[in-house]
């Protein structure tokens, strides 16, 4: 009983977290785009196929986390660490296109400096990126020990916040695809 007092602790205080992350998000949002509607056009050519194909990666990451989250619920560990580390690779295929996008427009001189509006738009996307790092380390930590010993009640709360936190970075690139990438592409 005492067990389970204690992993509900940890996910309310891991809820916690992710509600102030969401806060943080939500003001970076808001500056991005009160500062993107107040220069004309948009601040750069938007390569929706390339950022959709970013996307998707995402988006199969988050179906891998979600099936990594039955096969922890079962308590299969081999399959678990078999599904997060899908979910590593999709994500990092996400990370590697997001800093070749990002490499590419400092190369076209559209820096985080050149103005107010990149300057939130990197801010944004930057923040969700150094999010995205430590999700990727935070899974390459996890699961060594969990293929090497199996699964203990501590392990499983562990990959249990790490999903809560992957998914929530999956609702946050959304609302990014949505507000910054295809309305830019609209307008």
């Amino acid at each position: 009983m005492s067990d389970v007092h204690d992993d509900s602790k940890t996910l309310l205080g891991f809820w916690v977290y992710i509600l102030t992350d969401f806060i943080m998000f939500a003001t970076i949002f808001a500056t991005y785009i009160v500062l993107r509607y107040s220069s004309m056009g948009s601040p750069f050519e938007v390569n929706l196929p390339f950022t959709l194909i970013q996307t998707l990666l995402l988006l199969f990451s988050s179906f891998t986390s979600g099936l990594a989250g039955v096969a922890l619920s079962h308590h299969e560990s081999k399959k678990t660490c078999l599904l997060f580390g899908l979910t590593f690779l999709f994500g990092l295929g996400f990370m590697v296109m997001e800093m070749r996008e990002l490499t590419h427009l400092v190369q076209q001189g559209y820096a985080w400096h050149t103005n107010a509006t990149l300057s939130a738009f990197f801010t944004l996307v930057g923040t969700h990126g150094v999010h995205m790092v430590f999700a990727l380390l935070w899974i390459g930590v996890l699961l060594p020990p969990v293929w090497l010993y199996g699964l203990t009640a501590v392990s499983v709360k562990r990959l249990t916040c790490l999903r809560m936190f992957w998914q929530f970075l999956n609702v946050v690139w959304i609302f990014i695809f949505t507000l910054v990438y295809l309305m830019g592409a609209l307008s």
